[in-house]
């Protein structure tokens, strides 16, 4: 008998032994990702957790990551960020590890977030009070603030979007008038850029979203020669998108 209790015991030490290393490793990860954040740049954080849909995520952060690859313009640094440094696992199932937890961790200056669609956008998320808070606190500084799909719920719900223009994913949008009726909401464009804010419909079209906010930043060229590196035509005047202008003529 206390044979089998001293080989318990034994187990949950080294359990726990087992996961104080993990842990650590996790810890000591992301530390290392930090210090790859170059200063100069652009510094562009991804909001991400369980569930957040791959697409969403991925053509934003591809675009944004391949400024790196220009010459002569002020460059992304790209990470992401959660409320944990454990494995955050995407709709899809794919796991990744995120670079700062954003309720313990000393973030640096994000001068752009990016908030992509997540499985419960429309329901739990939205009740996570801490992170709606974080969203908030980001919007104050941020240059940019961008939503893909459903993202743009979150934006709402933390009221960002209250005296700005527009839209989310399209089948959505009678979800998001219903839920925020004091919205402006346009239907059929791919992505609405009102001040600080870019809301997009999100799917792949997301690219397009990514690829205009680095049009408005370094221009026409630098933007076709990012969605080239990717294999995509881009040509802004063929997307449907709306800019809110101060002089009340939306382009």
């Amino acid at each position: 008998m206390k044979g089998q209790i001293f080989l318990i015991l034994g187990l949950c030490v080294l359990f726990s032994a087992c996961e104080q290393v993990k842990v650590k490793e996790v810890e000591q990860q992301a530390e290392a990702r930090k210090t790859e954040l170059i200063p100069g740049r652009y510094n562009v954080a991804f909001l991400i957790m369980d569930g957040v849909y791959n697409t969403e995520l991925t053509a934003p952060y591809d675009i944004f990551q391949h400024t790196i690859f220009r010459e002569g313009i002020k460059a992304m640094n790209t990470f992401m960020v959660a409320n944990t440094l454990n494995p955050v696992t995407s709709f899809e199932g794919i796991r990744m590890l995120p670079d700062f937890n954003y309720l313990t961790d000393e973030l640096p200056p994000i001068d752009i977030l990016v908030v992509p669609s997540a499985e419960n956008h429309l329901g739990s998320d939205l009740e996570d009070q801490a992170m709606i808070d974080f969203v908030k606190k980001v919007a104050q500084k941020a240059q940019f603030v961008t939503s893909h799909c459903d993202g743009a719920f979150v934006l709402a719900k933390a009221g960002l979007l209250d005296d700005v223009e527009s839209t989310t994913f399209p089948s959505d949008i009678p979800k998001y008038r219903e839920m925020f009726p004091q919205l402006n909401v346009h239907e059929n464009v791919l992505f609405v850029h009102d001040g600080k804010y870019i809301t997009s419909a999100g799917g792949a079209k997301s690219f397009e979203a990514a690829l205009y906010l680095c049009e408005h930043l370094y221009g026409d060229s630098i933007a076709r020669r990012l969605a080239k590196g990717l294999v995509i035509d881009w040509d802004l005047t063929k997307v449907p998108h709306i800019v809110v202008r101060k002089d009340g003529v939306n382009d």
